[in-house]
């Protein structure tokens, strides 16, 4: 058994059983793939992925076992990885951090201008994505950690840290009607149009359950996956936005306006999500307590700790 097979297990999945497209991510062939999955199915003797006419359509039971098995493997190997770099070059290498528009362009500026200064020899690399595309980055090892809302998929071998809440608020045109009224309701906001955020983002679902709750439909005329997209037609006057309060700026957000509704919609929690058995290098300790100060290198490591004790 061979961790290239292993490695060649968790491409296959990750690329949703393509092998072809698994073989490019590997840099080789795609027989050369399909050739080792056989021979490792030899050697365990049982077939890892369920095929038909040739094709691979999903993981088998005891396939899936062996595929987080294969994680497991491909993570303790990057932290080793990471170990040896620090031990060798201490504050050098490749930070990779998976995060939302939200967070890339809200959140994160002040802190990743700080990290660069203190951190000269780190190159920082920023991939953007949904909330569950960023957490699928930190499982399969192409980021060292996410910044992002809840998820409604499972990520059970990740570690998810609260960072802060991001209350909601609602953005109209300068005069709007809505702008004015007394006392700010849900069904006072489901009587207009409404842009606001891709279902994938944001805790969206988490908005259209409390107009659930209330027996009330919101019509939702227009989604964006980022809060400047939502803002630019909501200044078009297309709608009213339900977006995080931290996306609006009264300079910026010329012709615009806001109104708090964090008593109205609940809030979305940001978190920080770790490989269980990531090395935790102080570059990377550093900047989580950037982002979230109540995040210290001691909590994060014992946070880590006790993940890993439950887990087993």
């Amino acid at each position: 058994m061979k961790l290239q097979q292993l490695r060649y297990v968790v491409e296959i999945v990750r690329h949703n059983n393509h092998l072809s497209a698994a073989a490019d991510a590997l840099n080789t062939s795609q027989p050369g793939v399909s050739r080792q999955i056989q021979l490792l199915e030899q050697e365990l003797g049982f077939e890892i992925f369920m095929r038909t006419r040739n094709r691979i359509i999903d993981l088998t039971e005891p396939g899936r076992v062996v595929f987080s098995i294969a994680q497991r493997i491909a993570t303790d190997v990057a932290a080793l990885k990471s170990l040896k770099e620090d031990m060798h070059s201490g504050n050098r290498g490749v930070f990779t951090i998976a995060t939302t528009h939200t967070q890339a362009r809200y959140v994160l500026p002040k802190v990743v201008e700080k990290f660069v200064a203190r951190y000269p020899d780190v190159k920082l690399v920023l991939k953007q994505g949904d909330p569950e595309e960023i957490c699928a980055l930190v499982e399969a090892g192409d980021a060292d950690l996410s910044i992002g809302t809840e998820t409604t998929r499972d990520f059970p071998n990740l570690v998810k840290l609260d960072c802060f809440d991001l209350h909601r608020c609602i953005v109209a045109p300068v005069g709007h009607p809505i702008l004015a009224v007394p006392e700010l309701t849900l069904e006072e906001i489901a009587c207009y149009p409404i842009i606001t955020y891709d279902t994938r983002y944001s805790g969206r679902w988490k908005v259209m359950k409390a107009f659930t709750d209330a027996g009330l439909e919101p019509k939702i005329v227009m989604s964006g996956i980022d809060a400047d997209v939502c803002k630019t037609y909501v200044g078009m006057g297309l709608g009213i936005g339900i977006l995080a309060a931290m996306t609006y700026d009264p300079e910026r957000d010329v012709g615009i306006r806001a109104r708090d509704a964090s008593h109205l919609l609940p809030s979305s929690t940001i978190k920080i999500v770790l490989r269980r058995n990531t090395y935790l290098r102080s570059f990377l300790l550093d900047f989580v307590h950037s982002v979230a100060p109540n995040l210290t290198p001691l909590r994060v490591r014992r946070a880590v700790h006790e993940f890993q004790t439950v887990a087993g």
